[in-house]
């Protein structure tokens, strides 16, 4: 199979891609758009992109994709703790070392560590910790370090000075494989974490109760709730879509009642699909 993933190489997407696939062709993408564009054109089987992390909250990009590709599914979702590391190339040493570079969230993540150890030295935006990592290697003149993870590290043979400078232990990010298969992913090597399902909603105007109205859909049906956010339509102020995250095993009669329940209302239902969610190794 062909697998896409939000690159470059070394992302933590292709550390999570990955251990969910063995022996299969990865393909770095640019953005999460051209993961998306890849399964919709056939140019892949499957992608993995994040959908979440612990501390920055939902990717907003990835919600607007799956609302804007209704044949796109969700197969699966899986969770990988996040580790930054402090990495300088093997020719510097860190005393010299003058500027930081790692993704933006990266540097937000490990703020306040590099704020206690490294207050003097500049910290600068790029476009991935990966990148940052492979910038590092290839420029030993420079006296600059990366904010990346392990594989990074092994990948541009970069010496790391700090293991684990992340401000929260509980820095998590979760990935979800994409597909237009609509079949469910299985993998008997990762720890299954739990089940659940996933739908997008719109409502068909903005009134008193409305959602009040769609959330009791759920709740006479003991349907629990795990997540429901709300994200923009891009069609004016006060239009949104929202993703909701129903857990446990999807029960073919009643919580399909469920989604006809909602469209005899009025309001439209993406069924993004019922998954397995895996923990990972960071």
């Amino acid at each position: 199979m062909k697998i896409a993933f939000l690159g470059p190489q070394a992302s933590f997407t292709q550390l999570a891609a990955a251990q969910l696939f063995y022996d299969e062709e990865f393909l770095p993408q640019a953005n999460i758009l051209d993961c998306f564009t890849a399964v919709e054109n056939g140019e892949v089987d499957k992608a993995v992109v994040p959908l979440e992390n612990s501390i920055e909250g939902t990717v907003s990009m990835t919600l607007d994709y799956l609302y804007k590709t209704p044949n796109i599914k969700i197969e699966a979702e899986a969770v990988m703790p996040i580790a930054h590391h402090l990495m300088i190339h093997p020719e510097n040493n860190i005393e010299d070392i003058e500027r930081i570079y790692s993704h933006p969230q990266a540097l937000a993540q490990s703020f306040h560590f590099l704020d206690t150890h490294y207050k003097n030295i500049a910290r600068q935006d790029f476009s991935s910790t990966a990148a940052a990592a492979k910038f590092v290697s290839e420029n030993p003149q420079n006296k600059i370090a990366a904010v990346a993870n392990q594989f990074a590290s092994n990948l541009y043979g970069l010496k790391i000075i700090n293991h684990n400078i992340q401000d929260f232990e509980q820095n998590h990010t979760r990935f979800i494989i994409i597909s237009k298969n609509h079949t469910k992913y299985n993998n008997n090597k990762l720890t299954i974490l739990g089940e659940k399902s996933g739908l997008l909603i719109t409502l068909p105007e903005d009134h008193a109760g409305g959602l009040h109205q769609v959330l009791s859909v759920f709740a006479w049906r003991k349907m629990n709730l795990s997540k429901i956010e709300s994200r923009t339509l891009k069609t004016g102020l006060g239009n949104y879509f929202f993703y909701i995250n129903v857990v446990g095993n999807w029960d073919d009669v009643l919580h399909n009642n469920s989604l006809e329940e909602l469209k005899s209302i009025n309001v439209e239902v993406d069924f993004l699909g019922n998954y397995k969610e895996f923990l990972l190794m960071s």
